[in-house]
């Protein structure tokens, strides 16, 4: 049994708040001297690097779609390990999941499997006595989800919170905060959401500061405190990633990382460390050669079109991935590190591995997609089945070499990827704690 105190925080749909209440619990709680231990639902990877900046501790992800439920609870207790308090943050609305898939990946989906109370953020800008209702349907739609209290959000005056205050004292919900609108904490977006941590260190510190003196100002956290101490203790065992001790020397494997490739969750250079690599970062928009001794690369998500001038410019490094990827060795690369390795991105040269060009889009790619290894790779046997997630604005051509990466069944049947000597390319991002013989097996490769 552990015992983590733990809080949800909620919102009846995107765009309430959510985002600025638990960045800022968080850095108002680490704040007061506590072990905060920060955690997002669904798939997203720019989120967690604010949470990350506001504890001090990695932000880690809670993806019952691609994870599958079993996992939620045992990650959630490796991440929080030590903590005195975790703070998830939901997606989207409380009651959104995977389309078509009824509850799974919501958030109410995680508050069950963490048993653990949820903290309602309302944006209360456009409504007095209305929240009422609003609160009242969610509290009572899932009796399973355990709704603790309300946060009121963008709140206008003294006589609006009044207002709100008088009509929610007969929902029986306490109000555990109340946030003024306030645009100067606001944090910037772009085509894919906010802008990561990296590429604004400074303005991102000073953004997750004012979170916190926010929350701490407008918020009860002793009441929130107390709320998160009455989740029961979670049963059951808490993932680790297992250990592969080798009597040789350990592989070094170079994971890209800087501003151009930020996406990344935590638990892989965890599975790729206990499978035996030693992981090395590197930077390709500062880095002109790859760490010393690299058997295998590993390039993930990002931006890498906000950044292709400098990517490119970069040809020293460009030469080195190329001269890698031409060696066999193992190359694992996920959406932004498939277009790195294209030959082109929006007329840029980039490093040329594979026959593909790539170019910015109106439309967005999104969404949960199963899928099934085509062929045998440096990640996965031929037949292999992983659920993954489809993030982009890009469109690259071809969009599948002579050898997939991928099959994919949702929503549409289509193959997808690249499959060449030891490098595996694709859009989809995976999360290998679902599978984590795929961090042996690449391991293994860089092995020889």
């Amino acid at each position: 049994m552990v015992s983590v105190p733990r809080l949800v925080v909620a919102a009846p749909a995107s765009g309430s708040g959510k985002t600025t209440v638990a960045t800022g619990l968080m850095a108002a709680f680490a704040g007061r001297g506590l072990a905060v231990s920060p955690h997002k639902v669904g798939p997203d990877y720019i989120d967690p690097g604010y949470h990350a900046l506001a504890t001090g501790r990695p932000g880690r992800n809670l993806d019952a779609y691609m994870c599958g439920p079993g996992l939620i609870a045992p990650l959630f207790t490796h991440g929080a390990s030590g903590c005195d308090l975790a703070v998830v943050e939901g997606v989207m609305g409380l009651y959104d999941g995977a389309s078509g898939q009824g509850e799974l990946a919501s958030t109410a989906q995680v508050s069950k499997l963490l048993r653990a109370p949820v903290v309602l953020v309302v944006d209360a800008s456009s409504q007095s006595r209305s929240v009422a209702a609003l609160v009242h349907g969610f509290a009572s739609w899932d009796p399973e989800v355990r709704i603790g209290g309300v946060i009121l959000n963008k709140v206008a005056s003294d006589r609006h919170e009044s207002l709100l205050r008088e009509a929610l004292d007969e929902s029986g919900l306490p109000v555990l905060g109340v946030l003024r609108r306030a645009p100067q904490v606001a944090t910037p977006s772009r085509h894919l959401g906010l802008v990561p941590v990296a590429e604004r260190q400074t303005d991102a510190v000073e953004a997750v500061r004012a979170m916190g003196d926010r929350v701490r100002e407008g918020c009860d956290l002793d009441a929130l405190l107390a709320l998160a101490r009455s989740a029961p203790g979670l049963s059951g065992e808490t993932w680790a990633p297992q250990a592969y001790p080798s009597p040789g020397a350990r592989p070094v494997v170079a994971v890209a990382g800087g501003a151009a490739f930020t996406f990344a969750y935590a638990e892989h250079a965890e599975l790729l460390t206990a499978a035996g690599a030693e992981v090395v970062v590197f930077d390709p928009l500062r880095d002109e050669k790859l760490p010393a001794g690299t058997a295998g690369l590993v390039i993930g998500g990002g931006f890498p079109e906000v950044y292709a001038p400098e990517l490119s410019a970069n040809e020293p490094l460009r030469r080195a991935v190329t001269d890698l990827a031409r060696s066999g060795a193992p190359v694992a690369a996920e959406c932004a590190g498939l277009l790195y390795l294209a030959r082109e991105l929006d007329g840029r040269p980039m490093c040329g591995v594979l026959d593909a060009s790539a170019r910015m889009s109106e439309r967005l790619t999104l969404g949960y997609r199963q899928a099934v290894a085509v062929s045998d790779s440096v990640l996965a046997v031929a037949g292999t089945r992983l659920r993954g997630h489809e993030f982009h604005r890009t469109v690259l051509e071809p969009g599948a070499g002579a050898t997939p990466a991928w099959g994919l069944h949702q929503p549409e049947r289509r193959v997808e990827g690249f499959v060449q000597r030891g490098v595996h390319a694709s859009y989809l991002h995976t999360h290998w704690a679902a599978e984590p013989g795929v961090a042996r097996r690449f391991v293994e490769q860089c092995r020889g």
